[in-house]
């Protein structure tokens, strides 16, 4: 199955009260954190909850990620465990500090023996898993996208959060994503205050190629969807350009299409969530 994936709200584990929010603002995907969201005291606490909580449920009425703890604490073990043991069946299993294809490929062995279906997320938060993009975004057919993680990789980096360092960053992700037709998923944007901020950054990585952005904030969600949903004029631009290519070399709004202005125009589809045939 596919899924749309413009916005993925996170929501600590420990409020499954607030779940269906996600639901109700219209983000595409639940990320259920048991990670930065829950201090360490709770952890425990956080997994039984959130596990619960996915048994008593037929089937959750929204795809739903389970951020884990990282593969290297036993809290992250613990996580591991906890899923194969339970009747929980995640959509996604999102990995933070992914920083090598094996991280993925341990996981992707103990779901293929459990014979779950979960797909992963990888998420890219320090150098090492930086310098390891392309490696990672290879490394299981299981693998459905890659996260960036910004604020984490700014203090590994030691820059600010609007330095060059992370532009750099986010162009080798969206360009290790497109090299293995997986989904780009733009970091949150920290202050939820500043909606037109947020705008900004959410246009601008739909622009560089992300396919979504996380939010953090269920006020964030709107914005979000919007910047990477096409407009009803981009769409039937896209449409006309699709025509235009089935007949031959032409022009549309006086730029001359080719088959690469044809791909674009077919990923404009995709994200509107609409078939490319023509």
């Amino acid at each position: 199955m596919t899924f749309r994936m413009r916005s993925a709200l996170f929501t600590p584990a420990t409020y499954p009260e607030r779940f269906s929010k996600a639901m109700e603002v219209g983000a595409d995907l639940l990320i259920i954190d048991l990670e930065d969201a829950i201090a360490p005291k709770d952890k425990t606490d956080a997994r039984a909850t959130a596990f619960a909580t996915l048994n008593a449920a037929e089937k959750m009425p929204f795809p739903t990620i389970i951020r884990i703890n990282g593969l290297d604490t036993a809290a992250g073990l613990s996580d591991v465990l906890e899923l194969l043991e339970s009747q929980a069946q995640p959509e996604f299993l999102l990995l933070p500090k992914t920083e090598s294809a094996a991280h993925l490929q341990i996981v992707d062995r103990l779901l293929c023996e459990k014979g779950l279906s979960t797909k992963l997320i990888g998420l890219i938060e320090s150098a090492v898993g930086l310098k390891a993009v392309s490696d990672i975004a290879h490394a299981t057919p299981r693998l459905a996208a890659l996260m960036f993680g910004a604020a984490d990789l700014a203090a590994d980096l030691g820059c600010g959060p609007f330095a060059a360092n992370l532009t750099f960053a986010r162009v080798s992700l969206v360009s290790a994503c497109a090299t293995a037709a997986i989904a780009a998923i733009d970091s949150p944007f920290f202050d939820i205050r500043d909606l037109a901020g947020l705008e900004r950054a959410a246009l601008q990585a739909a622009d560089m190629g992300f396919a979504g952005k996380a939010a953090i904030h269920p006020s964030q969600v709107a914005a979000i969807n919007l910047a990477f949903t096409p407009t009803s004029d981009e769409i039937a631009v896209a449409r006309a350009i699709l025509i235009e290519n089935c007949q031959g070399v032409g022009q549309v709004n006086g730029v001359m299409v080719d088959e690469a202005v044809a791909r674009q125009a077919r990923r404009v589809l995709a994200r509107a969530g609409q078939s490319a045939e023509v």
